[in-house]
């Protein structure tokens, strides 16, 4: 039995350090594919634009993403009230910090990090903190739906301009792009889920019923979690910091368009796309290395921002972010024990 289950965790640790090699090697070949094309006129077109670049605007990039770190933390305690627990803003905050640090190096680690930081200093059950992690990350995915929704809404062509860059007709007279139709896409996306679905029913060795209950599973589990706002004690305040996140994040792109001279011209819509597009890339790969830079790359190219400037604007996006995540991750691995040993002997 010891056996059993010793093979059972040893196979899961396989896939999870195959899953890792795999998302940071997608990573570093993104990385290596936006920049393997450079010619020196292209480095000089950078540097040149860097030199130009309003560097000032660091501060506040700095301290709009660190509030929007705070304001996670704020939210994350919410849930955990609900549970009966009252921690710190101090100690949420650096877990907070803690977890995306240790994301940078390993995906989804980070999430388990920062509940066993928290359950350590304010001895809060850290099973009981994974519920939160899940019913945040709902949350998260049904806001990123609805950003997604109003990037297209307030830019209908955008679809269209979607569908001529990564399915356009080279071959057309006069050089116009003619993208294929919505439907034809629509057929491809659904054969990829459904060849997807046939393989994963073929190795599971699972029937139809066993799929339609899985996807009822995952209906249910985001009705459960939505609906489970509406049963914390301050829901109001839940959503407030759940609009202000994602403001803040909104904001945090649109003033980076003021950093480069070139991309000042640009505003509030192609924000909505940047953080849209962005927030895939930071799923993609480990800390985004690589595929953020090249969605951004592609996002701002939509818009007819020379691909090199895109490029650099994409990579400043990048490093800003993970500068922060960097020194709030470092600091409150230090400020951690110190705040609560000063905390002991106050009390």
């Amino acid at each position: 039995m010891v056996s059993f289950y010793f093979r059972g965790y040893m196979n899961k640790s396989v896939r999870t350090i195959f899953q890792y090699i795999f998302f940071l090697g997608l990573g570093i070949f993104l990385t290596w594919l936006s920049l393997k094309g450079l010619s020196k006129e292209n480095i000089a077109q950078i540097k040149l634009s860097l030199r130009n670049a309003r560097y000032w605007l660091i501060i506040p990039v700095f301290i709009i993403l660190f509030l929007s770190h705070f304001v996670r933390a704020l939210r994350w305690k919410l849930l955990i009230q609900s549970l009966g627990y009252n921690p710190t803003n101090a100690n949420t905050f650096f877990a907070v910090m803690i977890g995306y640090l240790a994301n940078q190096a390993f995906p989804r680690l980070g999430e388990v990090l920062k509940c066993t930081v928290l359950a350590r200093y304010e001895k809060i059950p850290a099973d009981k903190l994974v519920g939160t992690i899940i019913l945040e990350r709902l949350v998260d995915a049904v806001t990123l739906l609805a950003i997604f929704g109003i990037t297209l809404a307030i830019q209908p062509q955008l679809y269209s301009q979607l569908m001529n860059t990564f399915f356009s007709q080279p071959d057309k007279i006069d050089n116009e792009k003619s993208g294929i139709p919505f439907w034809i896409v629509l057929l491809i996306v659904i054969a990829v889920v459904c060849l997807i679905i046939a393989i994963w029913m073929l190795v599971k060795k699972k029937k139809p019923a066993d799929v339609f209950q899985a996807i009822k599973k995952i209906w249910h589990s985001i009705i459960q979690g939505v609906s489970a706002v509406k049963h914390l004690r301050q829901p109001k305040l839940f959503i407030f910091y759940s609009l202000a996140l994602w403001t803040l994040y909104l904001s945090g792109g649109y003033l980076g368009f003021m950093a480069l001279q070139e991309t000042t011209i640009y505003g509030i819509r192609e924000a909505f796309t940047v953080l849209s597009a962005g927030s895939i890339g930071m799923m993609a790969t480990p800390g985004g290395i690589g595929a953020y830079a090249y969605m951004i790359k592609g996002t701002m190219q939509l818009y007819g921002l020379n691909s090199i400037i895109a490029l650099a604007f994409g990579w400043i996006l990048w490093l800003a972010q993970t500068a922060v995540i960097l020194i709030g991750g470092i600091v409150s691995f230090a400020a951690l024990p110190y705040y609560n040993k000063k905390r002991i002997v106050s009390e």
